[in-house]
């Protein structure tokens, strides 16, 4: 997730979160006895949540029930989603290295990523890099950005992290290959003053 989509999705559940808890909350209090205010949509603690004429009301109109039950099921299946995404680790937590005698040993993800973020950006022209991992942890694949300076050649940038930074971790991890998927973006920069 992004971090723009991560803070949508915070904020979304915190107010979810919050009008639920408010509702959730002032219901119970009716419930336990506490006084209703007059806007309230229950009188007492002995007021049900859809009284006989609520739950009547479109009775005869064949439209009715199939519509609500539509749409919950609309609901349930966008919350089903949303908890799908929300739950699917996107990022390679570990990445298992042969170590040659039949053992093995357990790589951080994160470890992997900021070495290859560290030597990219050591690359001649590269502004900036990004890495993350995501496959399984015997077969990683990179997602790797780079933001290039103005003057430099992006094949040239690109051969330089192939053959040096994605070669290491490759080599480094003892891995038979390590599919990368490298995104290129020029730096934004200024006009330069001629004289």
């Amino acid at each position: 997730m992004t971090a723009m989509l991560r803070n949508v999705n915070r904020v979304f559940l915190g107010l979810v979160g919050l009008v639920l808890l408010v509702l959730g909350g002032s219901v119970l209090a009716v419930g336990l006895g506490a006084p209703a205010p007059s806007w309230w949509i229950h009188d007492s603690r002995h007021d049900v949540l859809l009284g006989e004429a609520e739950r009547t009301r479109w009775r005869d109109s064949g439209w009715w029930w199939p519509v609500v039950i539509a749409a919950l099921a609309v609901l349930l299946l966008l919350a089903l989603w949303w908890l799908v995404a929300v739950l699917r680790r996107r990022r390679l937590a570990e990445v298992l290295v042969d170590t040659g005698d039949g053992e093995g040993a357990l790589v951080r993800g994160r470890a992997l990523e900021q070495v290859l973020t560290q030597e990219a950006e050591r690359i001649d022209g590269v502004d900036r890099s990004r890495a993350h991992l995501t496959g399984r942890r015997t077969a990683p694949e990179a997602h790797v950005r780079l933001a290039l300076e103005p003057h430099v050649d992006p094949g040239t940038a690109l051969t330089d992290f192939t053959t040096g930074a994605l070669h290491h971790a490759r080599t480094s991890a003892g891995l038979a290959s390590l599919p990368a998927e490298v995104r290129l973006r020029a730096v934004k920069h200024g006009a330069e003053r001629v004289s």
